[in-house]
């Protein structure tokens, strides 16, 4: 599968057009979606007018950063995200598959084939409730998706389909969540396009170089198997600790010794918020601010597998939450990011979560990077 920035680039160049990019993706979809049911629905006339748009902005001599790349939107609401996207060239072609009405679990997505599965086995789940974004970008149907994060929904889904998960800092792009939960994010095969993505939503200057103007250097990173209170599965500590040690053996970040950081368990305050019990939240809220905040003074990176367990089958999870390790990090309002570490026995993905200080969105794909595309 073509990368969302190899895509524009040939597009900008005048080596492909934004309608030949759109028509591929039309057909893989065609071809592929009765089985995975990654769209709610296909957009396809609108989707080449899109791109038509896109190549007469070509002809007239703009060269928007993401030119003709297609994308999918999470859900039939996904347009009122991305129209930073579509502005640099995107083009969407569908809305992308969340869980049905009535799901006490929001795991898996409803498809307008049915039931969304995982490209890796059908019998699994993709992970929720981003499901068809992650399913159409593990399975090439667009190289981006977007999605949105309230408990680990692009970061879970992410893991389990062996993509690039990427979750803004709470508060940095537009959300309609009144408890402040749920942000924005994105799905991609490759962390050069989740930089992509962020440099477009946060306005940044679309010149080469250090992200955000930084200073490069080798930041350095906390490793947690479980956060203090999570009780994870062997196999994803282990193949997320080894993707770990990969990143550090690339150099892409220095591993400090020292004991794992310990959180309390933030399951009863994300409850209660979302409830809207604003007095049983604050208090494990607070005494984890404290803690992350003492983290970040001396590391610029926390490291965790993604999820506590492998993707399960579609007859739920049980009473496993999926979001043990993702959603302290939406009750604290950090970027978050997860990349694939690598195949479990059942021959499905996990996922390794990086999370940076807030407002360093630009730290995840550049430490990433070293992994992926």
């Amino acid at each position: 599968m073509t990368s969302a920035l190899e895509i524009a680039a040939a597009v900008r160049a005048g080596r492909s057009t934004a309608v030949e990019a759109v028509t591929a993706a039309l057909a893989r979809i065609e071809r592929v979606d009765p089985v995975l049911c990654a769209f709610a629905e296909v957009w396809e006339a609108a989707a080449l007018r899109g791109a038509r748009a896109v190549d007469a902005r070509i002809a007239a001599g703009e060269r928007p950063p993401l030119a003709g790349v297609p994308i999918g939107v999470k859900g039939r609401h996904g347009l009122r995200a991305a129209g930073p996207l579509i502005a640099a060239g995107c083009v969407p072609v569908g809305p992308t598959a969340v869980p049905g009405p009535g799901t006490p679990w929001q795991t898996w997505g409803l498809g307008r084939y049915g039931r969304t599965v995982n490209p890796w086995r059908y019998d699994r789940t993709p992970g929720g409730s981003s499901a068809g974004s992650a399913a159409a970008v593990a399975a090439g149907l667009v190289p981006l998706a977007t999605g949105s994060d309230g408990a680990g929904s692009v970061r879970i889904p992410a893991a389990w389909c062996g993509v690039v998960g990427l979750k803004a800092t709470n508060g940095r792009l537009p959300s309609a969540d009144r408890t402040g939960l749920s942000v924005p994010g994105v799905l991609t095969r490759c962390a050069a396009d989740a930089e992509a993505y962020w440099r477009v939503m946060s306005g940044a200057a679309e010149t080469a170089g250090t992200p955000g103007g930084r200073e490069r250097r080798t930041p350095t990173a906390l490793w947690s198997p479980d956060l203090g209170f999570a009780g994870p599965d062997p196999e994803p500590v282990a193949l997320a600790h080894a993707a770990a040690r990969r990143l550090a053996d690339a150099k892409a970040v220095h591993l400090l010794p020292g004991p794992s950081p310990v959180l309390e368990d933030p399951a009863p305050a994300w409850l209660a918020l979302r409830g809207g019990d604003l007095r049983t939240a604050t208090r494990v809220r607070a005494a984890n601010d404290r803690r992350l905040a003492a983290l970040f003074r001396d590391a610029d990176l926390l490291l965790t597998p993604t999820t506590p367990c492998a993707a399960h089958g579609h007859d739920g999870p049980g009473d496993r939450y999926s979001t043990a390790l993702t959603w302290a990090f939406n009750l604290s309002g950090h970027p978050a990011l997860s990349l694939p570490a690598g195949l479990g026995r059942d021959g499905c993905p996990v996922g390794l979560q990086l999370v940076a200080a807030p407002g360093r969105e630009d730290l995840l794909p550049a430490v990433a990077g070293s992994a992926t595309c």
